[in-house]
Parts: C-alpha cells; sequence; structure tokens
C-alpha cells in the first residue's frame, strides 16, 4: 500500500526528527508541525500508516512511534588520548590530553562508568599481542591481573607491557623475543589495563 503525500510528508517529518534530535516527535509536535486542528487528525494518519506497516506504535508512551525501519545512533562515548606510549624501551614522558576519541560503546568491553583513557603505541615490542606501531590502545583504570597488557611506569619510564606476577614479585615482559623482562628496581605504577585496539590505516 503506499502512502498519500500528507501521509509521506509526516513520515518524513518522523524520520527527521529521529535522525536529527535523536527522539521521535510526540503527537502534539506533529499537529504543530501540519497545522492540525486536533490530536484525533494526527491520529487518523497515524492509524493508516500503521496498517501500511511503515511504523508501530507501543502503547503506554507518549513518543510511542516507531520507524519499521529505523535503526537509533548509537551514543558514542568520548575518552581523551594522552599521547604517546612506547612499547619498546621504556622512555620518561609526561602525558597530556592532546585530543579525543569516540567510539561506540558496544565496540568495546568496558563496564559502564570506567575510566578510560587511550595512546597510541610506538615500537615494536607488542607484535606477538597483535599490537603495532601506531595503534591506538584504550586502557581502563582499574587494578591489573596477571598476565593483562598494561601502560606501566616502571622506575620513573612508561611503556606498554604484559604484566606477570611470579613468586609474589610483579615484573613486566614484552611480546617479542627481542626484548628482555622488565624488573622494577624502585618501583612499577601500573596506569591502566589493556581493553581495546584500533588499527590505523598508516600499519
Amino acid at each position: 500500500m503506499t502512502l498519500t503525500p500528507r501521509q509521506s510528508e509526516i513520515l518524513s517529518f518522523i524520520r527527521e526528527r529521529a535522525e536529527v534530535v535523536g527522539c521521535i516527535p510526540s503527537v502534539r509536535e506533529i499537529m504543530q508541525r501540519f497545522g492540525f486542528r486536533s490530536p484525533a487528525t494526527v491520529a487518523s494518519h497515524l492509524d493508516l500508516m500503521e496498517k501500511k506497516g511503515v511504523i508501530r506504535r507501543d502503547a503506554g508512551r507518549s513518543r510511542n512511534i516507531v520507524l519499521s525501519d529505523f535503526q537509533p545512533r548509537p551514543e558514542l562515548v568520548e575518552i581523551p588520548v594522552y599521547g604517546m606510549i612506547p612499547a619498546g624501551i621504556p622512555e620518561g614522558q609526561e602525558q597530556e590530553a592532546d585530543r579525543t576519541l569516540q567510539f561506540d560503546p558496544s565496540t568495546v568491553r568496558l563496564p559502564r562508568n570506567s575510566r578510560s583513557f587511550a595512546l597510541e603505541v610506538r615500537g615494536d615490542s607488542m607484535t606477538g599481542a597483535g599490537i603495532l606501531n601506531r595503534d591506538v590502545v584504550i586502557l581502563e583504570i582499574t587494578e591489573p591481573r596477571h598476565r593483562d597488557i598494561v601502560a606501566a611506569l616502571i622506575d620513573g619510564a612508561v611503556t606498554l607491557k604484559r604484566y606477570l606476577v611470579e613468586g609474589g614479585r610483579p615484573f613486566l615482559r614484552a611480546e617479542n623475543p627481542d626484548y628482555p623482562d622488565l624488573i622494577p628496581a624502585h618501583e612499577l605504577v601500573i596506569q591502566g589495563v589493556f581493553r581495546a585496539l584500533i588499527r590505523t590505516a598508516m600499519n
């Protein structure tokens, strides 16, 4: 069944509001947009549009119109990118957020309300774990577990390595046999635990 010109206009208005504003217009908003004299006129159009299969309505809600073919945009999460991190020999550096990163949280397994940040990788010490030079890693600020990949401050220098605990003593290991284990002489502070990776086009 085809829509009348007015029904097509109403459908376009509903779709535009859903895509641009992020919510479905109410019956009163549709009435005001098209100059209808009463909500009953809108309801009559919506009844016919529902019978034609282009919308459906959920009972008990003021904004109860559902577009049959509309997929709402995911709410993006924004996290800071604190420059780069060596995946090689540890280097001393101060980290300041130089940009932010937006991503769909459904693509990254991060707990709700977790504290997260991102770093751009430099070096090849983690290639065995699939982390390449210039990849961006997303990390969560949380306590590490044995075998987690972590951003760590070891004796004043930062690096990206695997966190291991043997005999009650923590140390760091590369995922590349060309690099030695890193055993802290004085200090080992875990800054973030690896949660996700974004591959860059330059790899």
